[in-house]
């Protein structure tokens, strides 16, 4: 039987705030400082890796290009220990009333990085993403949400449908996002335990995961565009249901 494929051993990561909030959360065997580019920003970096023991190696810009795959790397390239992925149980019991973001098929890893910084921002407790036919913790990805998936905890599931009902078994209410829902995403309560549901790119929600939703709702749109990208999206209603909690605490 061929073996389950997992992350690997070590990420490459790339980009100032990627690297440096890896620096202060998980081991980090080496960086890499392209020559000849000591700006305030990657000079803060090599203060923190040599405060911390991280060997510092200066080498050509084409280095970092080719360790990185990618011209974007700002100078500054981290061989770290991979993210490890949480397991569904710890984020449905994360907090009294869990707020996680579930993405139903969401390839893209600029799109995952972006829902994965607003999450942070607004508070969630996670995300959960399936294996199949979806991005996983990428250096894209981390690079995307600029440092915050050091800061969030992102489960990976095998079957999203069976994961949703996990998920209700732990009283979290899941609410799917599609444009062909009658109600609005401000009908819906989010001051419990929640799930939201989004679909990935062009394809939206696949049927046996709309079906398992508890409610569907939808962002109306008042413009001559059909559909908004799945990171403004969850931002949107990430902050309709912070909005509602914040309220409840009394913090508004």
């Amino acid at each position: 039987m061929r073996a389950l494929h997992t992350s690997p051993r070590h990420d490459t990561l790339y980009g100032i705030n990627a690297v440096k909030e890896a620096l202060g959360s998980r081991p980090v065997d080496h960086l890499l400082i392209a020559e000849g580019h000591r700006s305030p920003r990657v000079e803060e970096i090599i203060q923190i890796a040599r405060s911390r023991g991280v060997p510092v190696r200066f080498v050509p810009g084409m280095a970092l290009e080719r360790e990185s795959g990618t011209p974007q790397h700002q100078n500054v390239v981290a061989v770290c220990a991979a993210k490890a992925y949480d397991d569904l149980a710890s984020l449905a019991g994360a907090s009294a009333a869990p707020l996680l973001v579930v993405l139903d098929g969401v390839e893209d890893p600029a799109n995952l990085g972006a829902v994965a910084r607003t999450a942070v921002a607004a508070g969630a407790d996670g995300i959960v993403v399936p294996e199949r036919r979806a991005t996983g913790l990428t250096a894209a990805v981390a690079h995307s949400a600029a440092g915050a998936l050091e800061h969030l905890r992102v489960a990976r599931v095998t079957n999203l449908t069976r994961a949703l009902n996990e998920l209700k078994e732990h009283n979290i209410w899941v609410f799917g996002f599609e444009a062909a829902a009658s109600k609005s995403y401000l009908d819906l309560d989010y001051s419990g335990g929640c799930a939201l549901v989004l679909g990935g790119e062009g394809q939206g929600l696949h049927r046996l995961v709309r079906e398992t939703c508890d409610d569907l709702a939808r962002i109306p749109l008042h413009g001559p565009v059909e559909s908004l990208n799945v990171s403004v999206a969850a931002a949107v209603v990430l902050y309709e249901a912070a909005r509602q909690r914040h309220k409840e605490n009394g913090e508004l």
